[in-house]
């Protein structure tokens, strides 16, 4: 099995915290989408057959093509793959769902719409420079629910600095009532290339500290658990059977093809990504050269690349399965790290599998680096 992600690299405007490659000049929006199905047709062997499960359409805002770009998109995938789908994710905002574009979207048999909200509050949507309103997050899942949808994700961002949490308390109880089934959740951070990160940099903006930051992501871990939701990555919360097939196979190491600018793939032993660069992506493709750029990973680079995304699920690391694919005992080599993650209450061992305690969550990034072979 495999997956494939289509990046859509277009907004209507910029998020002032967001550093994903996008772009605001939509003129462009009719020639990418045929580039993107040509690209589809020069790298149907990247998976060497596998059967495609999962559609993923990121951006960028993938909601901004018409029903005909993403129809056009789709019959692609069929022709270039086989495909048993069993998930289609569309990213959306909450300003484009229209009654017309819900229909669309369904007919076109995308079963699960992934929604940028990031906040419930209208204060914190300006400062975001979200194109939506608060009326319209509080009606997104409502709307997709009347038009046939049963599948949702809301994306949320805590963190915001301000003198209590009564912010993310607010964002997380309305996220809970609105029973989504798949809630994720990212703390905000400041990237340099983004207003976030100019404003920081003059001193215009202060971010919340750590602690205040930490005591947001525990908050969300126990008000999740309460609520039913299953913390089954460290950003993602999913109730039972709604977890995102898509974002469980990336996690677990199912290969996947990505398709557009900047889009990252992996076929199993290697990754690579596109260039993040319309122009630059728009040029290869009119010659039928695809931009992409491979990234050969050792098997030290595969070893590591295990011990990061396994320890950051709820599934953990299994040491016998590097033993038998790698030949590598992590148990004995990273012995004493580990005897001092476990005593200091950060990792938990069942005699088969590694994993995070809950606090052990927030340094996740850290204590993979401290396994690292």
């Amino acid at each position: 099995m495999a997956g494939i992600y289509i990046h859509i690299p277009f907004c209507k405007q910029a998020c002032h915290y967001c550093d994903f490659h996008f772009s605001t000049n939509l003129s462009r929006v009719d020639q990418m989408v045929l580039a993107i199905g040509r690209e589809l047709e020069l790298r149907k062997d990247y998976l060497e057959s596998k059967v495609i499960e999962t559609v993923y359409f990121g951006g960028g805002t993938p909601s901004l093509l018409s029903g005909k770009q993403l129809e056009f998109l789709l019959e692609k995938v069929r022709q270039n793959f086989p495909s048993d789908w069993k998930e289609v994710t569309l990213e959306a905002n909450p300003d484009d769902l229209s009654d017309q574009n819900l229909a669309i979207w369904k007919g076109l048999g995308i079963d699960r719409l992934s929604l940028g909200i990031q906040s419930f509050q209208e204060n914190v949507l300006r400062f975001y420079n979200r194109a939506h309103s608060s009326e319209e997050a509080l009606k997104a899942i409502s709307r997709g629910r009347n038009a046939g949808f049963e599948k949702f994700s809301i994306d949320l961002i805590y963190g915001f600095p301000h003198t209590d949490h009564s912010i993310w308390e607010k964002d997380l109880e309305e996220a809970i009532r609105q029973d989504p089934g798949h809630i994720s959740a990212y703390s905000l951070t400041v990237e340099p290339k983004t207003a976030l990160g100019k404003w920081t940099e003059n001193g215009k903006f202060l971010p919340a500290k750590e602690d205040f930051v930490a005591e947001q992501f525990e908050w969300l871990q126990t008000q999740t658990e309460k609520a039913g939701y299953i913390q089954y990555e460290i950003s993602n919360f999913g109730k039972p059977r709604q977890f995102a097939l898509h974002n469980t196979n990336y996690w677990k190491g199912v290969p996947y093809l990505g398709l557009g600018p900047s889009a990252h793939s992996y076929d199993g032993k290697n990754r690579g990504h596109n260039p993040a660069s319309n122009t630059h992506y728009l040029k290869n493709l009119e010659s039928n050269v695809p931009p992409f750029e491979i990234e050969s990973l050792s098997g030290t680079d595969q070893v590591n690349d295990r011990i990061l995304t396994g320890l950051r699920t709820m599934w953990g690391l299994s040491p016998s399965e590097l033993v038998l694919e790698f030949g590598v005992d992590i148990l004995r080599i990273k012995e004493k790290e580990l005897e001092k993650l476990e005593s200091q209450g950060w990792l938990l061992w069942d005699g088969k599998i590694l994993s995070l305690s809950k606090k052990g969550m927030l340094l996740a990034d850290s204590i993979a680096t401290e396994l690292f072979i």
